[in-house]
């Protein structure tokens, strides 16, 4: 089975399938030694420019300006994520790429984030087996990950969202909010005030 007709078939249908056959494992390890590769670059200009080659390379589709501190995790090396422009992603990011992970211009993602897309039936009969199926993800413009969040299978976050520190995101998140909690609930909109004040109502000032 080739590539295209095995995302197609199986790991983008949403239906429930066995990840473990011969095929989908094979891929698989081809695409985690690039992953393996990014993680053991050196920080020093040769490495910082063989990151910016292995993202070309390793993603989907990616933009200008994106960079992720190793060292990062993905089931399938990034193959299923689509990564807009100039966005930053800090140490230990974890994609479960089974199914299409998205991921807008400008967006912030802290440190020890996972994305998932893989889920599994809650019918102990079938989880025995080691099923499961993929959901898209879609994460917008501008958004910002805090640090240890967890996005699960089937989620969309708005743009300029922002998702605070530990959230476990198991709903849709709208556009232009603050979010928190587990399960993540929105906070609060985003206003004109937070163009004025930030941190607890200190006046911005840019130095």
């Amino acid at each position: 089975m080739d590539i295209k007709k095995l995302k197609e078939e199986i790991l983008f249908s949403g239906k429930i399938y066995n990840p473990s056959i011969k095929e989908i494992m094979d891929y698989q390890e081809t695409r985690k030694a690039l992953v393996n590769e990014y993680n053991n670059t050196s920080n020093d200009e040769n490495g910082f420019k063989r990151r910016k080659e292995l993202i070309k390379e390793m993603f989907a589709s990616s933009g200008e300006g994106c960079y992720i501190e190793p060292p990062f995790h993905a089931n399938f090396g990034g193959e299923n994520v689509f990564l807009g422009s100039d966005i930053y992603v800090n140490f230990n990011l974890t994609l479960v790429d089974d199914g299409p992970i998205y991921i807008g211009d400008k967006t912030m993602i802290g440190p020890n984030v996972t994305i998932a897309t893989a889920s599994h039936p809650i019918s102990p009969s079938l989880r025995e087996k080691g099923l499961q199926y993929n959901l898209k993800v879609t994460i917008g413009r501008n958004v910002w990950l805090g640090a240890n969040t967890v996005v699960l299978p089937g989620i969309t976050i708005g743009d300029n969202s922002i998702i605070g520190a530990g959230s476990v995101v198991t709903k849709d998140i709208p556009s232009n909010v603050i979010a928190v909690g587990n399960p993540c609930k929105v906070l609060r909109s985003i206003n004109k005030d937070d163009d004025i004040y930030y941190n607890h109502k200190k006046k911005i000032e840019i130095i």
